[in-house]
């Protein structure tokens, strides 16, 4: 409890500039543990809802049931960008029939219009990865800011107050410990504070980072998944036409 008073007293008697450097470092370390609270939640459920949506598409036998889920499950970037790439077949059908894992009977208008359409679908799912990317790494780059700029704000202000240390050191005319000690320590806080910013954002930006590589990895395995799965159906119907 002492120490804590110690520390404390030596923040509010240190000089304006320290102070300012403390309160810069504060706004830094708050928001850096808000984004990583909330990134956290975020990617825990976007993990959870994308291995549920996963294991429902592949269990299922048509393309309408997997729509009904991936609408339901709003934290799952796969099932966000299944439902791109469905609304998209949609648009493209001409006849306006189900959109099925396994088409019986379809038309030929149908048929040439999937076909055509192949193409764009592709493009449509590589623009929602790439809008699921940036939806998860939103705000992930102030940690790497936090990590990077802290600890140098924070020797900043320990220059800063061991230069007025030192003024006041050959204003009074004594170079005793004494003397020296207690501007030097409010001095070091800075340096202590910078610290204690950067390492918890620098972590917590390798950490996210980590994990969004592996669900953009997933995003681009689903995506190629889908787009096989479209074209053997196309391929199949093709002959059976034939």
């Amino acid at each position: 409890m002492s120490q804590q008073t110690d520390v404390i007293h030596m923040i509010m008697n240190a000089g304006l500039m320290v102070q300012f450097v403390l309160v810069l470092l504060l706004f830094f370390s708050i928001m850096s543990w808000t984004i990583m609270i909330v990134k956290y939640r975020y990617l825990k459920k976007a993990f959870r809802e994308s291995a549920y949506f996963t294991d429902f598409f592949w269990r299922s036998r048509d393309f309408a049931d997997a729509f009904g889920k991936a609408r339901k499950l709003t934290k799952s970037p796969i099932a966000r960008i299944f439902s791109v790439g469905y609304v998209e077949l949609q648009k493209l059908s001409q006849s306006g029939a189900p959109l099925s894992r396994k088409s019986s009977g379809s038309k030929e208008s149908t048929l040439n219009g999937r076909f055509a359409g192949t193409g764009t679908v592709q493009r449509a799912l590589r623009r929602a990865i790439n809008t699921e990317v940036t939806r998860m790494t939103q705000m992930v780059p102030f940690l790497a800011t936090t990590g990077n700029t802290a600890p140098f704000i924070g020797l900043f202000g320990t220059v800063w107050g061991i230069m007025n240390s030192f003024h006041d050191i050959g204003l009074k005319g004594s170079a005793s410990l004494a003397a020296v000690a207690p501007g030097i320590s409010e001095a070091l806080i800075a340096t202590a504070a910078g610290l204690a910013a950067a390492i918890p954002a620098v972590i917590a930006f390798n950490f996210f980072m980590q994990k969004i590589r592996i669900i953009e990895t997933e995003l681009q395995s689903f995506a190629a998944d889908f787009l096989n799965i479209i074209d053997r159906d196309l391929i199949r119907e093709k002959e059976e036409d034939d």
